[in-house]
């Protein structure tokens, strides 16, 4: 079998409501609304007998050893479930920040899923690929089928695709990694306590832009707060967006440092993106259209 290949997009929640904590299992139950962007890691995959990983790209070095890659977890888990199955050397281009908020590693081991779902033909919703991925990590289910859609719960609940228009959209991450487990601590719920009035907006089908910053302007990330206590300089880069013209709404991706700007088209968020990377050269910066 020849070469197969995928991209990884990075995933953005374009909102994140933080319900409570889970008192059966610790987890923060999440509401979200999930886009991806048009940036990406690549990942390849060459069918063979052996499971191997080689990694490379501008950000393959913060990416950590391969070995505890998530690209592997995901591989290794599909197998447990799946007697006999093709695997082979993945080849992981690594272009998106690590730590960074946007589900980069998540992101790339349902890519992973998907290449050896298509090279032992089993399809996405088969219960082996599901359950490997719900295994792997909590936001590797969402990315499966990188579409817009609601996700619930600690990421184990996908809603169906919301056919969102694209959104001219900046991303920029200073630089900054940022793990989760300290956001959540600084968000301080004990083991059982849910946060009252924190529910998120119906999504509706199909919204284009204008309905799209309707929904989510009053809605937010839940993190943010937390975030900017851990990482200051995540305040740094929304002020560097909302400064932009054509700028309509900035918040922070995730657990962070990854932040984003929604624009009025797509000029002005490339305008945009080339401001701040001249201001800031040692960030990154990507225009591109979230979907």
């Amino acid at each position: 079998m020849t070469s197969l290949a995928t991209r990884a997009p990075a995933k953005i929640n374009l909102t994140l409501h933080v319900l409570g904590r889970r008192e059966s299992d610790g987890y923060h139950a999440l509401e979200s609304l999930v886009a991806f962007a048009g940036v990406s890691d690549h990942l390849a995959l060459d069918p063979g007998d052996a499971l191997d990983l080689a990694i490379s790209g501008p950000t393959a070095g913060p990416a950590g050893p391969n070995a505890d890659n998530l690209v592997l977890r995901a591989a290794r888990n599909l197998a447990d479930r799946v007697p006999g199955l093709r695997a082979g050397r993945f080849r992981l281009e690594k272009r998106l920040p690590v730590a960074a908020g946007i589900g980069g590693g998540s992101s790339d081991a349902a890519a992973a899923l998907r290449l050896l779902a298509e090279a032992n033909g089993l399809s996405l919703d088969h219960p082996a690929v599901v359950e490997s991925a719900r295994a792997t990590g909590a936001d590797v289910p969402v990315c499966l089928e990188p579409r817009a859609r609601m996700m619930r719960g600690a990421g184990e609940t996908i809603g169906r695709p919301l056919g969102l228009a694209a959104v001219p959209s900046v991303l920029i991450n200073p630089g900054v990694p940022v793990s989760t487990a300290p956001v959540f601590e600084a968000l301080g719920l004990e083991r059982g306590e849910m946060r009252a009035g924190a529910e998120h907006p119906d999504v509706a089908q199909d919204l284009g832009l204008d309905g799209l910053l309707d929904l989510i302007g009053p809605a937010r990330n839940d993190l943010e707060a937390p975030a900017l206590t851990v990482a200051p300089v995540i305040g740094e880069a929304l002020a560097a967006l909302r400064a932009q013209d054509g700028c309509r709404l900035a918040r922070m991706s995730g657990s962070g440092a990854t932040v984003f700007g929604i624009f009025a088209d797509r000029g002005r968020a490339a305008a945009a993106a080339r401001t701040i990377a001249v201001a800031m050269p040692g960030w990154w910066v990507a225009p591109t259209m979230l979907r």
